[in-house]
């Protein structure tokens, strides 16, 4: 199963970004072969208008199942829900860690977004 994990950072060890669509990356991480890559958002970081919306798109070509950050607006959140992607908020910590929470289960898709839109 891929799985997202917005970061301010390109590794592992980086925070968790807790911006969906103006976060600094994407961590699309494979849970079966235990690979992932790093994925720059710049082109949505310093959008005007937009960013959570082609963030999502970008994230459902991804072919991720999971989208794990920190908070999520109203039309990131109906994009990705409309691609079939389970969105979890309020995560925060590294990435490394969240992802092996993510494997234990430990985590719950929520069934709204949590922040108006223009957040952050």
């Amino acid at each position: 199963m891929k799985i997202v994990i917005t970061s301010q950072t390109a590794e592992l060890s980086g925070q968790v970004d807790p911006r969906f669509g103006r976060a600094s990356y994407y961590i699309l991480y494979d849970t079966v072969n235990d690979d992932w890559e790093a994925l720059d958002n710049d082109q949505n970081r310093t959008a005007i208008q937009g960013a959570g919306i082609q963030a999502a798109e970008n994230v459902a070509r991804t072919g991720a199942e999971f989208v794990l950050t920190g908070h999520c607006g109203p039309k990131a959140f109906r994009t990705l829900s409309a691609n079939g992607i389970q969105i979890v908020v309020g995560i925060e910590g590294k990435v490394a860690d969240v992802i092996e929470r993510f494997k234990r289960g430990e985590y719950k898709p929520t069934k709204q977004s949590d922040v108006p839109g223009h957040w952050g």
